[in-house]
């Protein structure tokens, strides 16, 4: 039996890009436990309402997955509603400025008590 973390990722990753043990072990978890497909579906059709920017799709979907397996996760879209209506209906995305954050902070933490700014500035302007 795989690891609750390998069934997480077998789940949320599209079929096209599943290997073929990787299809065979799916339909064997989704043949055993019902509920654990109806939750892919679920899933699958969030990853196309965000894809397509069908906001329309929002509350339904919300509806829907409340009432499954992941409806922890439901509820958590449903406290942050308007962010993630935004983060469909804007064209922009602030995700670049947060990967380049992410960077800065691990470069940071890394170097912590041996350097100063201009160290810093030395290995993230070397890093990229």
């Amino acid at each position: 039996v795989p690891s609750a973390r390998t069934i997480a990722r077998l789940m949320t990753t599209a079929r096209d890009h599943l290997s073929k043990a990787e299809t065979v072990t799916i339909a064997a978890i989704e043949t055993g436990v019902p509920m654990l497909a109806e939750a892919r579906r679920i899933i699958d059709d969030f990853h196309v309402m965000i894809r397509k920017k069908d906001v329309a799709r929002l509350d339904p979907w919300i509806a829907e997955a409340g009432a499954s397996l992941i409806a922890s996760f439901a509820k958590g879209i449903t406290n942050d509603k308007s962010a993630i209506r935004a983060a469909i209906t804007q064209p922009w995305s602030n995700g670049q400025v947060e990967g380049q954050i992410t960077k800065l902070k691990l470069v940071k933490r890394q170097m912590y008590g041996r350097a100063k700014l201009d160290l810093l500035q030395a290995r993230l302007i070397g890093a990229t």
